[in-house]
């Protein structure tokens, strides 16, 4: 018996790996079907785009996978880029970067989420206020991509801070979110 046990605790492992790679390799291909459809589909001249792919590499995305996500960028399908706002615990104000071919599922989704794990749902420009961003728009000639940062970083108790690692660990295994940005200041 004890080897059913061993052996169901290497499948749980192996599946929650699993589903991290697969949930990171959606996401990295998603952003490169952005970045080629919104430039020219040439890494050599798209520099959002060759960042992109060697962020894929680094992951160990197959080839075979980003050839597939270039080829998707000219399809009709239609995904699109889009800012989620809402207030995480103690007003902490959160930004959702994500992409998607159905806004309206996203955003439902992410509501959904967001007040099941102690946050509220913004209306758009709430929170965006709050953060810059100085290197909006495509990347800089350098390929690195464009970032988020508080203008105002706010500090939160211990219990918020557990509460809002659960906000943003929710909203990052959505499949369409991108990246999750916050305002709060976490002191050691």
């Amino acid at each position: 018996m004890s080897g059913h046990n061993k052996w169901s605790q290497i499948k749980h492992k192996k599946g929650a790996v699993d589903k991290k790679r697969s949930l990171t390799f959606g996401k990295i291909l998603a952003a490169i079907s952005v970045a080629a459809k919104t430039g020219a589909a040439d890494p050599d001249q798209n520099p959002r785009l060759r960042s992109l792919i060697e962020k894929a590499k680094e992951n160990n995305v197959p080839n075979e996978n980003i050839e597939r996500a270039l080829k998707r960028a000219g399809e009709s399908k239609e995904l699109t880029e889009f800012l989620f706002e809402a207030y995480g615990p103690e007003g902490v104000a959160v930004l959702v970067e994500a992409i998607t071919d159905n806004g309206n599922r996203t955003i439902q989704g992410l509501r959904t989420i967001t007040q099941d794990n102690g946050g509220k749902p913004a209306d758009a420009g709430s929170v965006l206020w709050a953060f810059a961003a100085p290197n909006w728009g495509e990347p800089r000639p350098d390929g690195r991509e464009k970032h988020w940062i508080a203008k105002f970083p706010q500090e939160i108790s211990a219990a918020g801070v557990e509460q809002l690692l659960k906000l943003v660990e929710a909203l990052e295994s959505h499949d369409d979110v991108q990246r999750v940005v916050t305002s709060a200041k976490v002191n050691d």
